[in-house]
């Protein structure tokens, strides 16, 4: 037997010495369960370290979306256009023009170029602008008395306008006032164009246009279709009672 036949086989301790962290790193224990932990405490925070892990890796590397949700993020970040649906006015950006009365009376003349306005239209498109409500307020009171602002002429062209499109008092009344209009000055055009009979014609014109459109329809939806198109347009239903039983008595229009 040899010396080395004889030796006694003695156990390499290192190893287990040196195994134990990598044994306890591959089964994801952390220091708490090499130390006194429960195995239930040592799942819990493997599973909240690869959670961090798997979302930094995300962040960093980047995940792929599903289509269509990046575009509803940017939409729902955006903000709404000024004057657009949803919004009010925009606030009028400061100006350091907001005082000169010469500025003002050039972006009037401008916009009166433009298009046709009541006084108070022309002031609200001017505050708008940025300019001072005093200094707008001169502006409209000079060109009104040069001729360049006439608030009942401007009245009577729009109720020229309302009627040849076959509206009623109600509904010229409504537009007067959306224009811009004194209230007190549309109610006294809108009486007088009452008063001799206007919106009557009005009416009949409108009636007639129906009935030569729904030629052939049966009665009751020819009537229920003038009816629907005079209520649109502000006509008064007493009005359009008498129209009604004057041009829609039978199939045919205009019998």
């Amino acid at each position: 037997m040899s010396v080395l036949d004889s030796a006694p086989e003695q156990k390499d301790d290192s190893f287990k010495e040196d195994s134990s962290p990598v044994q306890a790193a591959v089964l994801g224990l952390g220091h708490g369960a090499r130390f006194g932990g429960s195995l239930e405490d040592a799942d819990s925070s493997a599973n909240a370290d690869m959670g961090d892990e798997s979302l930094a890796g995300r962040h960093s590397h980047g995940r792929r979306s599903v289509p269509g949700s990046d575009r509803k993020t940017r939409h729902r970040g955006r903000r709404p256009r000024a004057g657009g649906f949803g919004c009010g006015s925009a606030p009028a950006a400061p100006r350091a023009d907001a005082d000169d009365a010469d500025a003002c009376r050039e972006a009037a003349l401008t916009l009166l170029d433009a298009a046709a306005r009541s006084s108070g239209a022309l002031a609200r498109r001017l505050v708008d602008k940025g300019f001072d409500t005093n200094v707008v307020d001169q502006v409209i009171d000079r060109l009104t008395k040069l001729g360049l602002l006439d608030d009942r002429a401007y009245a009577q062209d729009l109720l020229r306008s309302c009627l040849h499109r076959t509206m009623g008092e109600r509904g010229v009344l409504l537009e007067m006032t959306r224009k811009g209009l004194d209230p007190g000055l549309a109610a006294q055009v809108v009486a007088q164009a009452s008063r001799e009979g206007l919106f009557v014609d009005s009416a009949y014109e409108l009636g007639r246009k129906v009935a030569r459109k729904t030629a052939g329809l049966d009665l009751k939806v020819r009537k229920r279709r003038f009816w629907s198109a005079g209520s649109r347009k502000g006509h008064s239903p007493g009005l359009l009672n008498q129209v009604a039983a004057d041009l829609f008595v039978s199939d045919d229009p205009l019998d």
